[in-house]
């Protein structure tokens, strides 16, 4: 993006970059700097806000209504809570290779896959599909119109919509990888109510995912509006479960075929 202060006498952009790119770069590098600073990261509040997704997540997004008031972004500027989430799934993937008795090489391949792409590869994409979407079709119409000013600045942070997806990933994922591993040997006993209580499991998990998801965006409503829409995916996901049911899909059973897979 340029502003039309950076444009040259011929009218083609310069290389200067636009206020909100130098603001956008610099947190970045901040957080990433932070990444390799383990004694200036606030693992106690990590903590607190994994605990608080489960009890009470909207004191969660008042900790980042209350983060841009004093800091001016909504976004987490400390990289804690995703290191945290990273041990837990490397705790989780260890317990998972020894259930399904993977080799160490084919636990270092699980471990790379389960954080690097189910957690921050699909959170990216998530994240930029949700962050295009706010920023261009559920904006308020004086928001619309300030992201349409000089430094034609989105109203959303991208890095926020990825918070989100992080936020809304903890929930399900203590109970994907958390109670489906203590009843995993009886939800691989097959039949039709390891089968209710393991889709359960699976659907409670993505309820999780979809209410937190809605939370984190309503919070702006100063920003957006049909933020609702968020929960739109429950339906899908509902007539899914029915179906699996139905025909005693088990998503356990596919989950862990899945894993192997990825090792083999």
């Amino acid at each position: 993006m340029f502003s039309t202060a950076a444009l040259c006498p011929d009218g083609l952009p310069s290389f200067q970059t636009s206020r909100f790119q130098r603001s956008a770069a610099e947190k970045r590098s901040k957080f990433l700097r932070r990444l390799i600073k383990f004694r200036q990261m606030d693992f106690e509040f990590a903590a607190w806000q994994f605990l608080y997704l489960f009890i009470s997540p909207q004191k969660v997004y008042r900790n980042f209504q209350y983060r841009y008031s004093t800091k001016n972004q909504y976004a987490r500027d400390d990289p804690a809570f995703l290191v945290l989430l990273s041990l837990c799934l490397t705790v989780s993937s260890v317990v998972f290779s020894l259930v399904l008795g993977l080799s160490f090489v084919a636990f270092c391949k699980l471990l790379l896959w389960v954080i690097f792409v189910d957690c921050i590869g699909f959170g990216m994409v998530v994240a930029t599909a949700l962050w295009f979407i706010c920023n261009n079709y559920l904006l308020r119409v004086s928001n619309r119109q300030a992201s349409l000013g000089a430094t034609s600045e989105p109203v959303v942070e991208w890095a926020y919509c990825f918070d989100i997806h992080l936020n809304a990933l903890v929930p399900g994922l203590s109970i994907l990888h958390g109670f489906q591993l203590i009843l995993l040997s009886l939800l691989m006993y097959g039949g039709f109510w390891a089968c209710v209580i393991g889709n359960s499991l699976w659907i409670l998990s993505f309820g999780y995912y979809v209410y937190i998801t809605f939370l984190g965006y309503s919070s702006l409503s100063n920003m957006l509006h049909s933020t609702q829409l968020m929960l739109y995916p429950m339906v899908p996901a509902l007539f899914v479960y029915c179906l699996s049911l139905m025909f005693q899909w088990n998503f356990t059973g596919v989950m862990l075929s899945f894993y192997q897979l990825r090792v083999s």
